[in-house]
């Protein structure tokens, strides 16, 4: 691209030299010539007078019109009735004649110089025009050095930028470069790269988020297949059976929201009133075979009753990691405890265990923020949850740990 620049501003230059040189080199040289020719005649004319002058007195002298001459001319002068005569010595470098003069009395007179002067004018002349020419081809290719480098630079860059999007690396690089159209270009590749790099958070953030919902309900299921493997009465087994085909609807409810709007935390669309009583009762016999193992209690405390607006999938989820925190981290009996505040519904998971750690109090919501080796991503998808549903997930006390999920309370006249 850049010889092509190159080329092509050399190539109009030289072109516009052409004309123009041309043209005006023929100019220069009839000029230098005409104006020559003219002093000739003028030279011619004059001393053509003063002959004629010296014949009226019948005075002539050849000698005396030397005064009249330039130097390096000579003149010739021809006589009806007198013989020729030559004034000055005659050139024979190159010769040039004026045009002849014709005196009353039929004399004849030509004025002769040398031409190599006039030439070497006209060749200085010409000279100058092809250094200007050849000044203006260099000044327009340094010129066009430059605008390719100018134009080139900032094309390779964005080309660099384009393949290094390409390759899997979308930082914006916010460079500007002075040119307009350029500028816009690069400035399209910027909002490009921040778009790619929000759609790769999001759907790192998405498969992150995706393992922990899942590993959930899939611990939980493992768990009521393991129950169906020990269980000896078949009535226990259809028992587990169904609590393990409640799992795995749950987990087709899991995987179903994360394909649609679970991918960021705008309210939910498909809330609806829930039996706050059913999801913890659901929640105690998927955790109950795992907290047994562990030798603590689940208790249930509070109002009765309830009803809130939510997604059930989502609460149920919201529900069991905090439950799985508790057997994670906790220690002693959990006790979930339902109330009602203002136009809420509250319900309140608890346990004896040493809690929330103090450096990390509120941080333990953020992302990748946890107490011990874990992903740290379980109350953080739980607090998005919960908001996209119109709630919210609070830690209200840190030590004994006590987590509260804060639901609109369902009023059936509205």
């Amino acid at each position: 691209m850049r010889r092509r620049m190159i080329k092509s501003t050399v190539s109009a230059v030289l072109i516009v030299v052409i004309l123009l040189g041309v043209p005006l080199a023929i100019i220069d040289t009839m000029r230098i010539s005409e104006s020559e020719h003219a002093l000739l005649n003028q030279e011619v004319q004059r001393i053509g007078f003063v002959v004629d002058l010296q014949l009226a007195g019948n005075s002539f002298n050849a000698q005396a019109l030397k005064q009249y001459l330039s130097p390096g001319h000579s003149a010739e002068l021809v006589f009806k009735n007198r013989p020729s005569a030559t004034v000055g010595v005659p050139p024979t470098d190159h010769p040039q004649s004026s045009g002849t003069y014709v005196g009353p009395t039929g004399e004849r007179v030509v004025v002769m110089e040398s031409w190599s002067p006039t030439e070497t004018r006209i060749r200085n002349g010409l000279l100058l025009i092809l250094g200007v020419a050849v000044l203006a081809t260099i000044a327009a290719s340094g010129v066009a050095f430059l605008q390719a480098r100018r134009l080139s630079r900032p094309l390779s860059d964005l080309a660099q930028t384009a393949e290094r999007l390409g390759s899997g690396d979308p930082r914006p690089r916010h460079r500007r470069y002075g040119i307009a159209e350029l500028d816009r270009v690069a400035e399209v590749i910027d909002h490009t790269a921040d778009r790619i790099s929000r759609m790769l958070a999001t759907e790192r953030r998405l498969a992150a988020d995706a393992s922990h919902q899942l590993r959930t309900p899939l611990t939980a299921l493992s768990m009521r297949l393991e129950e169906i493997i020990a269980a000896q009465d078949l009535a226990d087994v259809k028992e587990e059976a169904a609590i393990a085909l409640t799992q795995v609807e749950r987990l087709t409810d899991v995987v179903q929201r994360l394909l649609t709007d679970a991918r960021d935390t705008r309210r939910s669309t498909s809330t609806v009133p829930i039996d706050v009583d059913m999801v913890i009762r659901q929640q105690i016999f998927e955790w109950r075979p795992a907290f047994r193992s562990a030798r603590r209690p689940i208790r249930v405390d509070g109002a009765r009753g309830l009803a809130a607006v939510a997604t059930p999938g989502a609460f149920a989820q919201v529900l069991a990691t905090l439950m799985e925190n508790s057997l994670m981290h906790g220690a002693g009996p959990v006790t979930i405890k339902t109330r009602t505040t203002g136009g809420s519904v509250v319900v309140e998971v608890s346990d004896e265990g040493a809690g929330v750690p103090v450096e990390l109090g509120a941080r333990v919501f953020e992302r990748s923020v946890s107490g011990r080796a874990s992903t740290g991503l379980g109350l953080t998808v739980a607090r998005e949850l919960a908001e996209a549903d119109g709630g919210r997930l609070e830690l209200l006390q840190a030590q004994p740990p006590v987590f509260a999920v804060f639901l609109t309370a369902f009023d059936p006249v509205l």
